[in-house]
């Protein structure tokens, strides 16, 4: 059983920057500790003989030739912009600092 302590979860919850209320930390601890064993399950099923896959469909990327072309001058690109510090998009701060 993949086991996650209330601690953790917090812990996950602060670093993820999610406000959790105690009683949200009672909930989700236990259905945290679900979806880990349910993503434990698939390690025992894997096989070495089964291969990585990343998309179950096969896939092909199409390249175009890398042409340089016509490009916006700094003025341009910034000419709607709300905010802007010299050649750059000025932004509100989300992480608090």
């Amino acid at each position: 059983m993949a086991e996650i302590s209330r601690d953790e979860v917090a812990h996950l919850a602060s670093l993820s920057r999610i406000a959790l209320s105690e009683a949200e930390l009672d909930e989700l601890t236990p259905q945290l500790e679900q979806i880990l064993e349910a993503v434990a399950s698939v390690n025992e099923v894997a096989t070495p003989d089964v291969p990585a896959t990343s998309h179950p469909i096969p896939l092909t990327n199409v390249f175009r030739p890398d042409v340089v072309g016509e490009t916006l001058s700094p003025d341009e690109a910034l000419s709607d912009a709300p905010d802007r510090d010299g050649n750059s998009f000025r932004v509100p701060s989300i992480l608090g600092a």
